[in-house]
């Protein structure tokens, strides 16, 4: 089930020395036509704000787009790609212009990595939180003092204006976006076909500051899978610990270092995603959906879903499905 949408209208502003990877991302999850697998499809673009040919990255090739500024007009979500001059660039006033102008109808805007620096040009990072690449998270709060730079998650949604980190946490906030503007089943989707995690929370370390010895990191993953198996059950780190061959106290550490969270968080935070999708896609009780989830009752399912979401299990899915499914 497909959840009905606002977002229609997907355009990626590039400029020269864009970096292709990030532009990559966008085209990848907006523009790709997935109807065959029931899934919506955008009215996509990819638009040109200085004169053809643009150069990409550091000048290896270049780039003809058929696009010019004056599609961003039409776009629900505007998206803005890392480049390479970004934190010393002087970006042309028109294209300020215009994205002043689309946040003020209405539309969405959403920056990977030094897009950011676009966003705080054009003064929609006052007094809004906001990150970038940890690299240029101390240039972002220098040249934007009004910014509220976090430099440490992974991306920062503030409503109207989405800022995220390096390169691939630019995925994780686009399926953000498609979580929110058209549910869980769709964002999950996508994500297997991307051959990604389905969901990171925003509020996850950027990077990890000691690399895991790679059995380390296999043990840990298959823990990992098996928790995602397993989440209508009691969990406890030592349950867990005991799947590792390790000490409770080193296998807390070794996940934190691996994911960003602990073990409670993430499996929180997996119950919290798979109620979603049960509320979108089932006719379910509550009660049910909690038992389902490993939350138990109802009342700890309401709580939890509140606290992640700031909405209730069925506010949630009247959002999603109309006033009769709740």
């Amino acid at each position: 089930m497909v959840k009905t949408s606002s977002l229609n209208n997907v355009a990626v502003a590039v400029v020269n020395g864009v970096a292709p990877f990030e532009m990559g991302i966008f085209c990848e999850v907006f523009g790709i036509d997935r109807s065959a697998m029931g899934l919506p499809t955008y009215e996509f673009a990819v638009c040109a704000m200085e004169d053809n040919p643009l150069t990409v990255g550091d000048g290896h090739y270049r780039l003809t787009l058929p696009h010019g500024p004056e599609r961003l007009e039409e776009a629900d979500l505007i998206c803005l790609p890392a480049d390479r001059d970004a934190p010393t660039r002087d970006y042309p006033e028109p294209l300020l212009e215009s994205l002043r102008r689309a946040v003020d109808r209405g539309a969405r805007v959403l920056s990977v990595c030094s897009g950011a620096f676009l966003l705080g040009a054009a003064g929609l990072l006052d007094d809004r939180r906001c990150t970038t690449h940890w690299m240029h998270a101390p240039a972002l709060a220098r040249r934007f003092p009004r910014a509220v730079v976090d430099p440490d998650v992974l991306y920062v949604d503030e409503g109207q204006v989405i800022t995220s980190a390096g390169t691939a946490s630019g995925i994780d906030a686009c399926l953000h976006v498609v979580r929110q503007e058209q549910g869980a089943e769709v964002a999950n989707t996508i994500a297997r076909r991307m051959v990604v995690p389905p969901h990171r929370d925003g509020g996850q370390a950027q990077y990890i500051q000691r690399p895991l010895p790679r059995t380390a990191c296999d043990t840990v993953g298959e823990v990992i899978g098996w928790m995602a198996r397993h989440l209508e059950e009691e969990i406890t780190v030592e349950q867990l610990a005991e799947r590792a061959h390790m000490s409770a106290r080193t296998f807390a550490r070794r996940f934190l270092q691996e994911t960003g969270t602990t073990p409670y968080q993430w499996v929180l935070r997996q119950r919290v995603l798979l109620a979603q999708e049960l509320l979108e896609a089932t006719d379910e009780t509550v009660d049910a959906i909690a038992g389902r989830c490993g939350f138990g009752t109802a009342a700890a399912l309401r709580h939890h879903f509140l606290r992640a979401l700031d909405t209730t299990p069925n506010a949630f899915r009247r959002a999603f499905r109309g006033p009769a499914a709740a």
